[in-house]
C-alpha cells in the first residue's frame, strides 16, 4: 500500500514552499515561475490563487493577516485586504528569491540564488519585522531549507548543490561575527550521497527529526536528531521540492513537487500528503 496520496491535483511548473497556516487552517504553496501564491483547505477542498508580479518563491502569513512573499527583487508584504508594499527591495539582475523561514522569534530568513544557480550568487538573510536586514550567509549557490529544532537551539539550514543539510548553532557567538548574533558554529548534519537527488526543502518535527525533500532523487527523508536515516518515503514523481506538517493535529506531511522538462509522471507538479507521517510544530507566523 502507498503512504502517499495526492492532496492537490496539480500542473505546477516548479510547486514550492508548503506551509501550514495555523490561524486559519490552511496550507499555502507557491508556484515559483507561473508568479502563483496557492491556498488549500483540506476540510473544505477549498483552493484560491493569487498571481504576483515577480516569481515567488515562498509565501508565509503574518501576524496580522496577510502574506509575507520572497520575490525575485526582495521581500514584500501584501496586507489582509489585497494591499502590497516592499519590505526589503534589492533587485539583482539575474537573481531571484527562493525559499523561506520564520524562525520562532517571527524574523524571516530569506534565501536568494541565481537564474544559472552560480556558485556564490545566492544569499540568506535575516529580516526583522521593522525591514533591518542582516545578511547572514553572502555566498551561497540555491539557498533552500531552513528550519528550527523544537527548543530552537538549532538551525538547519540546505544550499543544495552541497548534498548537505548543515546545522548552526542558533543565537549568541558574536565572537563568530555579525552573524553571529543569531547563528554560529556551522557543521555538517547529513550529507546526501551521490545518486540519491540534491536535498531541497525540509522541516523539523516536533521529536526533532528532520525531513527532507530530495530533488531528482523521488523521495522525502527522515533523520534522527543524531543525523541517522530512520524513514523513506518513495513518491511517484522525481522532483519533490520541499515538505511541511499540517491538517489536524499537524500530523499530515504536505509534500511539494516540480514537472520534469520532460514529464514523465500526471503528479508532477502536484502537491501529496502523507497522512500521519508523524507529529509537527506549529510554524510562527510572520511578525511584520
Amino acid at each position: 500500500m502507498r503512504p502517499w496520496d495526492v492532496a492537490v491535483r496539480s500542473g505546477a511548473r516548479l510547486g514550492e514552499g508548503p506551509t501550514w497556516d495555523s490561524a486559519r487552517a490552511r496550507l499555502i504553496w507557491v508556484d515559483i515561475l507561473t508568479c502563483r501564491v496557492h491556498t488549500f483547505d483540506p476540510a473544505t477542498g477549498r483552493r484560491t490563487v493569487m498571481v504576483t508580479e515577480q516569481h515567488v518563491g515562498a509565501a508565509k502569513p503574518r501576524a496580522g493577516g496577510g502574506l509575507v512573499v520572497n520575490l525575485r527583487d526582495g521581500v514584500g508584504r501584501y496586507d489582509a485586504d489585497g494591499a502590497f508594499s516592499w519590505l526589503a527591495h534589492e533587485a539583482v539582475p539575474g537573481r531571484r528569491g527562493n525559499d523561506a523561514a520564520v524562525a520562532p522569534d517571527g524574523a524571516l530568513w530569506a534565501g536568494t540564488m541565481r537564474y544559472d544557480e552560480a556558485q556564490g550568487g545566492g544569499t540568506l538573510t535575516r529580516i526583522a519585522p521593522d525591514g533591518s536586514e542582516q545578511r547572514v550567509l553572502p555566498e551561497v549557490a540555491v539557498s533552500n531549507g531552513i528550519d528550527w529544532s523544537p527548543d530552537g537551539r538549532l538551525m538547519y539550514y540546505i544550499d543544495s548543490p552541497t548534498r548537505r543539510i548543515d546545522v548552526f548553532d542558533a543565537g549568541g557567538g558574536e565572537e563568530d561575527g555579525p552573524a553571529g548574533e543569531f547563528v554560529r558554529n556551522r557543521r555538517p548534519f547529513v550529507e546526501i550521497e551521490e545518486g540519491a537527488g540534491f536535498p531541497d526543502g525540509m522541516c523539523v518535527d516536533a521529536d526533532g527529526g528532520v525531513w527532507v525533500a530530495l530533488w531528482e532523487g523521488g523521495q522525502v527523508r527522515r533523520y534522527t536528531p543524531d543525523g541517522t536515516l530512520d524513514r523513506t518515503v518513495e513518491l511517484p514523481v522525481r522532483r519533490p521540492t520541499a515538505c511541511a506538517f499540517g491538517g489536524s493535529g499537524l500530523t499530515d506531511l504536505y509534500i511539494t513537487t516540480a514537472q520534469e522538462d520532460t514529464p514523465r509522471h500526471p503528479l508532477e507538479g502536484s502537491v501529496l500528503v502523507v497522512p500521519g507521517a508523524g507529529r509537527g510544530i506549529e510554524q510562527p507566523a510572520f511578525a511584520g
